[in-house]
C-alpha cells in the first residue's frame, strides 16, 4: 500500500495538487507517519479556479499562502466515510481553520462534494472532492 503522495501520484488525476504540495515544501510531510485524512482537489477542481490562480500560488512567494490552502485540505487522523455519515462536525484542520464537514446525504466538506470515498494509503485515507476548499481568514 503506498502512502498519501504515491497515491495521488499514482491515481494521474491529481497531477494540479501534487506539484501544489511539491511547491509548498509539504511532500515529506504527506510522506511521512500520519494518519492524515487528506480532501484531495482533483484536476477539475483546480481547473474551476479562476484563470491564472495555480500559477500565481505555486511561485515561491506566495509559499505561504499556498501552505496554508493545502493544510486546510488535512485532517489529523484516520476519518473514513462510516465516521461521518447521518452527521454534521467541524474539526478543525492541520492549517487550524474547522473544516464543515456534513455527511446527511453523501459528504460535503466546506461547500466541496466528497466524489470519492476511502482511498486507503498507509499513513491514511483520501477523499476526492470535487472543488478547492479556500480559507476564509
Amino acid at each position: 500500500m503506498h502512502d498519501i503522495v504515491d497515491t495521488a501520484v499514482a491515481a494521474g488525476s491529481f497531477g494540479t495538487l501534487v506539484a501544489a504540495v511539491t511547491a509548498a515544501g509539504l511532500v515529506e510531510t504527506l510522506k511521512g507517519n500520519g494518519p492524515f485524512t487528506v480532501f484531495a482537489p482533483s484536476d477539475d477542481a483546480f481547473a474551476k479556479l479562476p484563470a491564472g490562480t495555480v500559477d500565481e500560488l505555486v511561485k515561491p512567494e506566495n509559499k505561504a499562502k499556498l501552505t496554508k490552502i493545502l493544510t486546510l485540505h488535512v485532517l489529523p487522523g484516520k476519518v473514513m466515510a462510516a465516521d461521518v455519515a447521518g452527521q454534521k462536525m467541524s474539526p478543525k484542520s492541520v492549517e487550524g481553520e474547522a473544516l464543515e464537514i456534513d455527511g446527511i446525504d453523501g459528504v460535503m466538506v466546506s461547500g466541496a462534494t466528497v466524489t470519492s470515498a476511502d482511498i486507503e494509503c498507509s499513513n491514511g485515507v483520501i477523499h476526492v472532492i470535487d472543488t478547492v476548499i479556500m480559507p476564509k481568514g
